[in-house]
């Protein structure tokens, strides 16, 4: 039952209790390029206090979004309330600066920028973020972002090391190598993209955490196709406007939210451990609860089922 999907999770081997649903908040490092919105410091800072009050207490952020501001913002956050509440999760990403350096000085500087502006003397939970940008050799040298962050795990700064990026065929090296607990990947398991299949098969069965961020595909899975016509970031393709279109109808004779829909189809997945989902305003938290508790009926996800949907690894 929808109603069972909200029930807290053991993230694999990091922690035996999360939410299972986190707030993404790339968004509220107000990246209007990237998002075609603003978002003031005060709006952020109301949603992340309502999301620590709410059953959706798990914060996933990163160095790389606004260079540090949804960081910052967090930790403003926290501070107002004298830090991270007992039973919330907070977990950061570390990778390239925005001159586009990735080596290891850049991953440990940024890293300790990350502890400062959260205002955290460790992490549970720290991710090699868009291992894409640089080369498989670079991110294993000596000296290395790898090494940097295994230097901070070995010093108790980090407790466990995860990947996330983009191509899966990339992110499945990475987990293949036997060093990480964990795995995002973004905008690639949705209704509409499934190329994160054989990711979420292999990671889950290795005992790695699953975190599939943005089910809604940055945005038109919960604002619809025809009010927000873009996908993982950018204008969307004319396929991929009409496939959301046709899930749209499907949900609208059941009555069902879409976006209640493309949540769930991330939630009911065994495989996933944890959902992030964007988030920009305080209301939205009790909003995606309501989504995620919302009865869809076995017929709507069996005409969801049947839908075709995009196999191919975006390239972004």
């Amino acid at each position: 039952m929808s109603t069972d999907l909200l029930k807290r999770r053991p993230l694999g081997k990091i922690h035996p209790d999360v939410a299972a649903v986190s707030i993404g908040c790339a968004p509220l490092g107000d990246m209007p390029d990237t998002f075609a919105y603003s978002v003031t410091e005060d709006q952020a800072i109301a949603t992340v206090l309502t999301a620590l009050e709410s059953p959706l207490n798990y914060l996933d952020t990163a160095a790389h979004y606004g260079d540090g501001e949804s960081e910052r913002r967090i930790g403003l956050a926290l501070k107002q309330i004298g830090g991270l509440p007992n039973g919330a999760f907070l977990q950061t990403k570390e990778g390239k600066d925005a001159q586009g350096d990735y080596s290891g000085e850049t991953v440990k500087r940024r890293f300790e920028r990350s502890l400062k502006l959260l205002g955290v003397d460790r992490f549970d939970l720290v991710f090699l973020h868009d291992a894409e940008n640089t080369t498989w050799d670079n991110a294993w040298s000596r000296g290395g972002p790898i090494e940097v962050m295994e230097s901070f795990r070995a010093q108790g700064m980090i407790g466990h090391l995860g990947v996330a990026s983009g191509p899966i065929d990339l992110e499945m090296r990475y987990v293949e190598s036997g060093i990480f607990d964990a795995v995002i990947t973004h905008n690639r398991y949705t209704l509409l993209n499934r190329a994160a299949d054989p990711l979420l098969t292999l990671a889950a069965g290795k005992g790695l955490a699953v975190l599939n961020a943005a089910p809604y595909g940055s945005g038109m899975l919960a604002k619809g196709p025809a009010a927000y016509p873009r996908y993982a970031y950018q204008t969307a393709e004319g396929d991929e406007v009409q496939r959301a279109y046709r899930f749209q109808e499907i949900c609208d004779r059941y009555q069902v939210p879409l976006a209640a829909a493309a949540l769930q189809f991330s939630l009911r997945d065994p495989r996933i451990t944890n959902t992030i989902v964007g988030m920009t305003r305080p209301e939205r938290i009790a909003q995606t609860v309501d989504f995620a508790n919302w009865d869809v009926p076995e017929a709507c996800w069996e005409e969801i089922e049947a839908e075709p949907f995009d196999t191919a690894d975006l390239v972004r």
